[in-house]
């Protein structure tokens, strides 16, 4: 599994042979808490939380105070004994969901890709997908059984803020944010409006159906390639991670990986010498 896996095929794959660990990566901005509460409240049959600050991001300052943006990438050492602490190991096949149409699932499938673990995907449409194909839903804990999960050097790429100014002009940059943050319209979480200049918006909500499940790659390939085709991208959004959502649909689609922006809109819009846009 590199991408996605339906409802149905995980349900067939969890009574296999080959058990995959599942994580639930539910989480909301506006309530932190939210997320842990629903996992207590019923979670899929021995699924394990990661929350999203504690978990899947690392500290907002650096150790001479410079922010970093809101949800930074975590110490990749910090990130692997997480994972082995929850028995993940490299030969692991590791399934992630949410229940907001995938960008905290996306998250962990980027972090995990970027550790170079490659058995890992997305559960399509979240743990309503999982309800609406006859899955159940416990609040039993599960059992722990602790590894060893390696560090190694990065396997997907990303580009800091300097790299990324030093680019303007030249870089392609795609923004994940809905559009009316993006023009500068609206701006409820970062210091100011607006976005990176000589980005383009495609919203990560575009990437799901009325269904709240992934478009088709067919389709995902023929919206994305236009974008995509000329080579690398960036992506960034509000603090990193719907980013992933984005760079989830171009795997899935088939068309490469692309580069992930982590400290996104929330660490460039903190530093006002960095050139902004609106509109």
């Amino acid at each position: 599994m590199k991408t996605l896996i339906s409802a149905p095929a995980l349900l067939q794959a969890i009574v296999g042979p080959h058990r995959p660990v599942l994580v639930d990566c539910r989480f909301e901005l506006a309530d932190t808490e939210a997320g842990r509460r629903a996992y207590a409240q019923g979670h899929l049959p021995g699924a394990h939380y990661l929350h999203l600050d504690e978990d899947l991001s690392g500290p907002r300052h650096d150790a001479d105070g410079r922010f970093l943006g809101r949800h930074p990438l975590p110490a990749r050492e910090a990130l692997a004994r997480r994972l082995g602490s929850l028995g993940i190991d490299l030969a692991s096949t590791v399934v992630a969901y949410d229940a907001q149409g995938g960008p905290y699932a996306a998250r962990a499938w980027w972090l995990l890709r970027w550790l170079g673990h490659e058995d890992v995907a997305v559960l399509d449409g979240g743990i309503n997908a999982w309800r609406d194909a006859g899955g159940d839903i416990t609040t039993a804990l599960p059992a722990l059984s602790p590894t060893a999960y390696p560090a190694h050097g990065a396997a997907m790429s990303t580009l800091e803020a300097d790299a990324v100014r030093a680019g303007l002009g030249r870089l392609r940059l795609v923004d994940a944010r809905a559009g009316e943050r993006f023009r500068g319209e609206v701006e409820p979480l970062d210091r100011a409006a607006g976005h990176i200049p000589g980005a383009l918006n495609r919203p990560f909500l575009d990437n799901l159906g009325p269904d709240g499940r992934f478009k088709a790659a067919s389709q995902l390939r023929d919206e994305w390639l236009p974008i995509v085709g000329g080579g690398p991208v960036v992506h960034y959004c509000g603090s990193g991670v719907t980013a992933c959502h984005n760079l989830l649909a171009v795997a899935h689609a088939g068309l490469g990986e692309g580069l992930l922006y982590p400290g996104s809109w929330s660490e460039w819009s903190s530093d006002p010498t960095r050139p902004q846009a609106q509109g």
